[in-house]
């Protein structure tokens, strides 16, 4: 199978932090998808990415903060997470990227 750059524009990086890492205990890969990409092409991609079987995808929409930066007031991005949760035997390194 090969990539194509639509994959790459769905999933934007994977995200490692405390609870993601508790996640991954539960067979579970946390990425930063694109906003307005869907759970069937957040799921497509990650199969095709990475040769695995992916069982559920679950998504979080956070919305950005406001934020003062030298008394500018300014304002995060918005930041859409897939929680992908794989199927039995299927794993994903994320610490050695793509």
């Amino acid at each position: 199978m090969s990539a194509k750059p639509e994959h790459y524009d769905v999933i934007v990086k994977p995200i490692i932090t405390e609870k993601a890492t508790m996640a991954s205990e539960a067979n579970a890969v946390v990425f930063e998808v694109a906003i307005d990409s869907n759970k069937p092409q957040i799921k497509e991609a990650v199969e095709t990415l990475f040769g695995v079987k992916v069982k559920a995808v679950n998504t979080v929409l956070t919305k950005g903060k406001q934020k003062r930066f030298r008394g500018q007031i300014g304002r995060r991005r918005d930041v859409k997470k897939a929680y992908v949760t794989l199927e039995e035997g299927n794993t994903i390194d994320v610490s050695t990227g793509l």
